[in-house]
């Protein structure tokens, strides 16, 4: 192969080289271009890296300004919390118990944390209401610093930290313990929302291809995502403004669920239903979660019913995924019913129509082939008209 390509070239510059030029003498001016664009384009990739390294830190320095701008006087030695308090949430951030147990097997036992109860759902997502209370202490005395991780070649690091930094301050002046000016936020909510853009393309591109046990980092930064979404004063503010690429983020974070095909991917994909269901907690992002649930899980039904009609095959990979949406749907839609909030509920009122649309008809072609399919289809069509009554 490498003699004819070889040949082929040679015939090629022969043909097509210009009068009053020996074949020699073109053949190493074609080099000559061909090593310059080699050097560009080299030079070019060189230099998109370090607008990356600067545009990073300028942002950096527009963080920092903006916390001085709110508390000048802030600083760690001002804290009023011990320092056995700190200990105790390092412990607790650094080691979740749900990431701890559920990423140290091979994905394959179902036993113990992967057990099913007898609704269906796995324990991690039962679990994830302790999660949701890890979260809410974070929130109560974040971390300085000086605990998190210190690789300053993660991305996710810089954002983690201001944002920290910044429930911190927003938590102890709520108290009386700190003097700030919070106004300064919506002077600068580009910093906010940029802070809040580099966090989550980090997650994203971390469950693109997760590797375990989970990094400190990583763990922190999920709970302060949580404690963001929990903060009420914040979160509006972070909502209004980024409320477009937290969407874009959950459609991603939909898509990896189900397309994952590796070998050992339910640890992996159990992590990544965690953070949908944390950002579900909030009500704005919670009805638009269902929504795009509802409408991934009712296209796929569509899917593999004109499939079991056909006599076609289907994508056994996301026939295996779909469940953890549906796990997670599960979780929403109880919470959603418990509150009873009737004026939400018409956030979702399309993509309720179109699910419960033809639904009997799917679930009676698909009972005798796919029985647990068909009976999680039908546990989330009771859990919807449940909520629509009330």
């Amino acid at each position: 192969y490498l003699k004819i390509s070889k040949l082929a070239l040679a015939f090629a510059i022969i043909h097509s080289k210009p009068p009053g030029k020996s074949c020699k003498e073109y053949a190493e001016h074609l080099a000559k271009i061909v090593s310059e664009q080699d050097t560009s384009l080299a030079s070019g990739s060189l230099w998109k890296s370090k607008v990356e390294a600067l545009e990073a830190e300028v942002l950096r320095l527009r963080q920092e300004l903006l916390l001085n701008k709110i508390c000048p006087k802030f600083g760690l030695e001002n804290r009023k919390s011990s320092a056995s308090d700190e200990n105790l949430l390092a412990q607790e951030c650094a080691n979740p118990p749900s990431y701890s147990s559920q990423l140290e097997d091979s994905g394959c036992d179902v036993s113990n944390d992967c057990s099913f109860d007898s609704l269906g759902a796995t324990s991690d997502f039962h679990q994830s209401e302790h999660n949701l209370h890890t979260s809410k202490y974070c929130l109560e005395v974040v971390p300085p610093l000086s605990l998190c991780c210190a690789n300053k070649e993660e991305p996710l690091t810089a954002p983690v930290q201001f944002l920290q930094r910044l429930l911190e301050i927003r938590k102890l002046s709520e108290i009386g313990d700190l003097q700030a000016d919070l106004t300064k936020l919506e002077d600068d909510s580009f910093t906010i929302c940029s802070s809040v853009s580099q966090l989550l393309d980090g997650l994203t591109a971390f469950y693109n291809s997760p590797k375990f046990p989970v990094s400190d980092i990583l763990t922190e930064a999920i709970c302060v995502l949580g404690s963001l979404i929990a903060d009420t004063k914040l979160s509006n503010h972070v909502l209004k403004k980024c409320f477009k690429k937290l969407d874009e983020f959950q459609k991603k974070i939909i898509q990896i669920i189900l397309n994952n095909s590796s070998i050992n991917r339910f640890q992996a994909l159990s992590a990544v239903s965690q953070v949908l269901v944390l950002l579900g907690r909030n009500n704005v992002l919670r009805n638009s979660l269902i929504s795009l649930l509802l409408s991934e899980v009712h296209q796929f039904a569509e899917q593999m019913c004109q499939a079991h009609q056909i006599q076609d095959a289907y994508d056994i990979t996301q026939y295996e995924n779909i469940f953890y949406l549906f796990m997670i749907l599960e979780q929403l839609l109880q919470s959603k019913t418990e509150e009873s909030n009737v004026s939400s509920l018409q956030y979702i009122e399309e993509e309720r129509n179109k699910f419960m649309k033809n639904l009997d008809q799917i679930i009676l072609h698909l009972s005798d082939e796919f029985p647990l399919f068909s009976l999680y289809l039908w546990r989330v069509s009771v859990l919807l008209n449940s909520a629509q009554i009330q």
